[in-house]
């Protein structure tokens, strides 16, 4: 495990030497889990990875935090500096830099409590986005990311298979119990967390793709669009499906069914437009194309999809105007919605991963709008 985490340091290395920056600074997050093991505590614990193009990997951290630092973190070095004050671990970065350091790439999630100092002691012009070496590294999955988003994955499929199977005893549960539902049941497979709060739309609520959850109780005859994840072994699963627990789809059950075909139709194109080399704007056009031919294109709203890795959402859009070519490894979510704004709404997501040839699908649980 170790080997993996240094593996990637080494890589970063290159790629700083060949951007001809210095050094890049990782804060605590998914970037430092991502090349030390250790996730760390951002907000009030001003941990830093220092990343040099050439020297030791160094983790700048508080003197009451060396013992743990040292136990999780794969690193050449250890700087233990007194307090938790971010100017002191702005000095201790400046001072593990070159005497005239040319370019120094920050993490995008570091505070300006730090970020600020870093610019009041050097000039503004070196400092610039460490995203071109970290979230670029991360968006190609190795082999045992792909194995752990999958266990991930699992978990999310075995309980949106059980939620469904409440049928009618969901009939006036509020959106908020049965979301509480389905965090309780995500840690009872093994889930650390949920990877983002828990989407519970009911009837008029699940038109607004914003949503998360509200009091307001599940009818006989609403569509509830749930959409949910969790992490397992740092890494972030995300699917949603639309159900109706009980009773027929009010006002015009044919067009609910109809507009539940089309987003299922569309999620299988843009599902099928996955290899490497197209772009990711082919994958939402195949989705978007879809719905068009159904009637439901100017009701589907948002992006087809995302990046999903040690963060639910990562730096990988899937959207009309997206150029980024797909390559093996990456992983993102295919998520077409259509939306009847103050009446309902459907959306199903399933995650994908790029393949030598295509794309698997991560999820395998029931579509369908019956329970």
């Amino acid at each position: 495990m170790k080997g993996r985490y240094e593996e990637r340091q080494r890589r970063a290395q290159q790629r700083l030497e060949d951007r001809g920056a210095d050094a890049a600074i990782v804060y605590p997050g998914p970037n430092l889990q991502y090349f030390t093991g250790f996730r760390g505590e951002p907000v009030d614990r001003f941990h830093a990875l220092y990343l040099p193009a050439d020297g030791d990997v160094t983790l700048v951290t508080p003197a009451q935090y060396l013992t743990q630092a040292r136990r999780n973190v794969t690193a050449d070095a250890f700087y233990r500096v007194d307090g938790n004050d971010p100017a002191t671990v702005g000095d201790a970065i400046v001072s593990l830099l070159p005497s005239a350091p040319e370019g120094l790439l920050v993490d995008d999630r570091t505070p300006h409590a730090l970020t600020a100092h870093l610019y009041d002691a050097l000039e503004s012009g070196t400092i610039g986005s460490a995203a071109p070496v970290c979230e670029a590294m991360r968006r190609r999955k190795d082999d045992d990311e792909l194995a752990a988003l999958q266990r991930s994955a699992d978990i999310a499929d075995a309980v949106s298979e059980e939620i469904r199977l409440l049928g009618a005893s969901a009939i006036g549960l509020t959106e908020a119990e049965l979301a509480t539902k389905i965090r309780t049941k995500l840690h009872s497979y093994g889930a650390t967390a949920v990877s983002f709060d828990v989407v519970v739309g009911a009837g008029p609520n699940g038109a607004d793709p914003a949503l998360r959850h509200s009091d307001r109780e599940i009818r006989t005859g609403d569509p509830v669009v749930i959409d949910f994840g969790c992490f397992r072994e740092g890494y972030a699963s995300d699917q949603t499906r639309t159900v109706v627990f009980d009773g027929e789809p009010p006002t015009n059950p044919a067009e609910f069914e109809s507009v539940h075909e089309a987003v299922h139709a569309a999620l299988e194109a843009g599902i099928a437009a996955v290899e490497p080399g197209v772009s990711a704007g082919d994958v939402d056009r195949a989705a978007r194309d879809t719905l068009e031919e159904y009637g439901y294109a100017e009701r589907f709203t948002h992006g087809t999809g995302h990046g999903v890795g040690l963060a639910a959402h990562e730096d990988l859009v899937i959207g009309p105007e997206a150029t980024t070519t797909l390559e093996e490894g990456m992983v993102f979510s295919v998520e077409p919605g259509v939306y009847f704004e103050g009446e309902w709404g459907v959306r199903i997501e399933d995650l994908v991963a790029v393949t030598q040839n295509g794309c698997i699908r991560l999820n395998d649980s029931s579509r369908a709008w019956k329970p």
